[in-house]
């Protein structure tokens, strides 16, 4: 097998990718109130771009203010945004990365809905709901949600056509369609969200016509000779907490989809799977209760009617076992029969560094990285089988170089998208090229960066990662100190992005 498939450019009909790692879409709300980007998101995406990533897909992005998952998130909502956008793609593409932005729409999946999205009554300040395909809240914070009017379906339509124009305005690199993880677009494409009677709803052909008449539209605005690929969920697992909920699109109505956006004029596909965000399935890993009984509080205010309960799930950790309960039913259903695909190198102990393997041993890493990489695999295989010729790029829980290439040789995927495990480690490519199969410190998948994002700057939260001596023979206030030196590296690592803005980058002399 040939050893350097992950530095292999990857060819699109319109874009070439100098290899076969995705920064995939990770949100944090460095940005404005009013949706305008702050210098906070140009060094963010800065570092994964020095980090040698092939491209970056941007954070979620809203195409209105009413499409944001919460505030402080910058958007594409107007043209006083193209500037922005235009210093973030000369930014990155300094280091030969590629920007493709994520165009998004959050439908009823709005966390905090921010004041441009309430009402005044008598009582006070109430959400909004927010535009979907249903009535019905959402099943994991209760949501409220408005089944809207056809003008309104056709209007949204519009806001996408031109969001991308001015992502090509800004000469970024391409465009994703966020159709996964529950937001708006899956919100229609979704056989257990999706309610609607009229052209948008009932069979899977009416269910897709949204997303494929925004392709139309992006295409009418943008030209056939701009990058445009659509993120989708392989698979939904819609009834996560009611067992009695629609299990939501299979992997059969996914192939379609996606044959059908390639027909429509789609340049890639890229998958993953869940109808919501978080999911028990994705991101992989433990429910981040530590983080969110400290950052959920803010959730509260969204109208959700289950955010409360959530607050006290979460709150005090003697009731945590009940939500794992019903959380986690999905996963350890999953999990009992689930085999990898394909496998890395077995992980050794001199790999990781020493400080690390006191608080994760070299097999229970090992066995984190069975658990949680790949996962998507098989489902993209699928897809890929199924497609004429445009490439595939699937997300899961990657950060092992040998796996990644027997991922690409085994025909899984053409590329892998990363989110968490960059997060933990901005130059986990670099360290691919230099011959590592994986970082001293890697990504343990606890998902505290999660569970931050709602009040904390988004970073890797994991101290496990970031003790600089041995606490093997440590006690008391010993103990402590060496314990406060990680949280404190850990606290200067996810203020990076605070700094002054990067220096001019300079190439290697030959």
């Amino acid at each position: 097998m040939d050893k350097n498939l992950i530095f292999q450019p990857l060819t699109f009909r319109h874009l070439t990718v100098k290899n076969r790692i995705f920064r995939s879409s990770v949100t944090g709300r460095w940005d404005n109130y009013d949706g305008s980007g702050t210098q906070a998101r140009v060094n963010w995406e800065n570092k994964f771009a020095k980090g040698g990533v092939g491209a970056i897909i941007s954070s979620y992005v809203p195409i209105s203010i009413e499409g944001r998952i919460t505030p402080n998130v910058v958007t594409i909502d107007c043209d006083e945004r193209i500037p922005f956008w235009q210093t973030v793609g000369e930014t990155v593409r300094r280091y030969g990365c590629k920007y493709i932005i994520q165009l998004s729409h959050s439908g009823r999946q709005r966390d905090i809905e921010g004041i441009e999205n309430t009402q005044t009554l008598k009582k006070g300040i109430k959400p909004l709901p927010a535009p979907s395909t249903t009535n019905q809240a959402d099943q994991i914070n209760g949501l409220p949600a408005n089944n809207m009017s056809t003008a309104k379906v056709r209007a949204i339509i519009q806001d996408f056509a031109q969001a991308a124009r001015r992502a090509k305005e800004a000469n970024l690199d391409g465009i994703e369609l966020h159709s996964s993880h529950g937001y708006l677009i899956n919100q229609f494409l979704s056989s257990a969200i999706n309610q609607r009677t009229d052209e948008y709803g009932g069979n899977l052909k009416n269910r897709y016509r949204f997303l494929q008449e925004i392709v139309g539209s992006i295409r009418q605005v943008v030209g056939d000779d701009f990058h445009l690929q659509a993120k989708i969920s392989v698979r939904e697992f819609n009834n996560i907490i009611p067992p009695w909920e629609k299990s939501g699109n299979t992997l059969q109505e996914a192939i379609q989809i996606c044959q059908w956006l390639e027909d429509d004029g789609v340049d890639a596909i890229h998958v993953s799977r869940g109808s919501t965000f978080p999911h028990p399935l994705l991101p992989s890993g433990p429910f981040p209760y530590r983080m969110l009984r400290y950052t959920y509080d803010t959730m509260t205010s969204s109208g959700g009617k289950s955010s409360f309960r959530n607050l006290i799930l979460f709150r005090y950790r003697f009731l945590w076992p009940l939500f794992q309960l019903i959380w986690g039913r999905l996963p350890r259903k999953i999990e009992a029969s689930y085999q990898q695909p394909v496998s890395g190198l077995e992980i050794e102990a001199q790999w990781l560094d020493q400080y690390f393997r006191e608080h994760v041993s070299t097999k229970e890493f090992q066995q984190l990285l069975n658990k949680h990489q790949g996962t998507v695999l098989r489902d993209a295989k699928e897809i890929k089988q199924n497609l004429k010729e445009i490439p595939l790029i699937t997300t899961g829980g990657f950060q092992q170089a040998s796996y990644i290439n027997q991922a690409i040789a085994g025909e899984y995927t053409d590329g892998v998208s990363m989110a968490r495990t960059l997060v933990a480690n901005n130059d986990l490519v670099h360290q691919f090229q230099q011959g590592r199969d994986i970082a001293a410190r890697p990504c343990t998948y606890c998902n505290e960066c999660l569970g931050a994002y709602l009040e904390l700057p988004l970073g890797c939260y994991s101290l496990d990662r970031f003790y600089q001596r041995s606490v093997a023979n440590l006690t008391g206030m010993e103990r402590e100190k060496a314990t406060r030196e990680a949280e404190e590296a850990r606290t200067r690592e996810v203020m990076t992005v605070f700094t002054p803005p990067p220096k001019p980058y300079i190439p290697a002399m030959e």
